[in-house]
């Protein structure tokens, strides 16, 4: 069973930063994913062996990486917009192939931390 751990939510003034992080159990392809109330859940960022994947409406401002020595994968976000605030939830693949921006890829997925940002 896959485990992910998320932390660094929390909420920020526009123009601020915050960076997540998501401590998985093993090493795998990841993705980041957010849902704002009443929408459904959007896809942010993957990174998988060959390279990173981002939304059109965080390209740019926010970088996705990993630490393989630690199983974890972080999302700096910089520049944050009031239509950022969400909850981001961090998202394995444990099967082979590509992370991409479709929930459907992802087998495993973290609890959710609070991104809240204010005008």
């Amino acid at each position: 069973q896959v485990q992910l751990v998320e932390s660094g939510g929390g909420l920020v003034q526009a123009g601020g930063s915050l960076r997540l992080s998501c401590a998985a159990s093993g090493r795998y392809a990841m993705g980041w994913f957010r849902q704002a109330p009443g929408k459904e859940r959007e896809f942010v960022a993957a990174i998988n062996w060959s390279g990173a994947y981002y939304a059109d409406s965080v390209k740019g401002r926010f970088t996705i990486s990993r630490d393989n020595a630690k199983n974890t994968v972080y999302l700096q976000m910089n520049s944050l917009k009031p239509v950022d605030t969400a909850v981001y939830y961090c998202a394995a693949r444990s099967r082979s192939g590509v992370a991409g921006p479709r929930v459907d890829q992802y087998d495993y997925w973290g609890q959710g931390t609070q991104v809240t940002v204010g005008s």
